[in-house]
């Protein structure tokens, strides 16, 4: 499926395992350090030497992003975002829709072809899946219009439920257009 001139695609699976992705996304938290779920185990598979970097960058607020390399990753870099904690960074829907468009606006100026995303905010955070993907998918189709070096964005998601919503949503989307 295709947002402009963007393609979309929607996995189950590792996130750190993207090796034809240029640019993965780290749902960090506010220290940028190892923790648990997707930042655990990318900060795992990229090894020490990302906490290093990620010192100097930390603390980051509710929806910025920042840019590191990707180290021991078959990827180039890994921009880190910090999604809302769902009932208590308010304004939760604009912080969710920032992480998005401040990643995207990131990998454009590092003119990034390829980024994987997590679904953020979702596990630890307790953003429920069905609403986010909702601002996800509006977001990341608005953004689109105007890519010029992103050609692909994946999502990659923990479980099947997750893909269904993901699935279930982006077919919305298309048939909106």
């Amino acid at each position: 499926m295709k947002f402009g001139k963007v393609e979309i695609e929607i996995n189950i699976g590792d996130i750190t395992k993207q090796n034809d992705i240029n640019t993965i996304v780290n749902a960090a938290n506010a220290e940028l350090q190892i923790g648990s779920g997707v930042a655990g185990a990318i900060h795992t598979a990229a090894g020490p030497l990302l906490a290093d970097e990620c010192q100097s960058l930390a603390p980051i607020h509710p929806g910025e992003a920042v840019i590191t390399g990707a180290y021991e990753l078959p990827n180039k870099r890994i921009i880190h975002v910090l999604g809302p904690i769902y009932g208590f960074n308010q304004p939760e829907v604009q912080f969710l829709k920032d992480c998005y468009k401040n990643a995207l606006e990131l990998a454009e100026k590092y003119n990034v072809d390829s980024i994987a995303f997590p679904a953020i905010s979702t596990g630890a955070f307790g953003y429920p899946i069905e609403e986010a993907t909702k601002i996800v998918i509006s977001a990341v189709k608005e953004y689109c219009s105007k890519a010029t070096s992103i050609k692909l964005i994946r999502f990659i998601l923990f479980n099947e439920k997750d893909y269904k919503v993901y699935e279930n949503e982006l077919n919305k989307s298309l048939n909106d257009e």
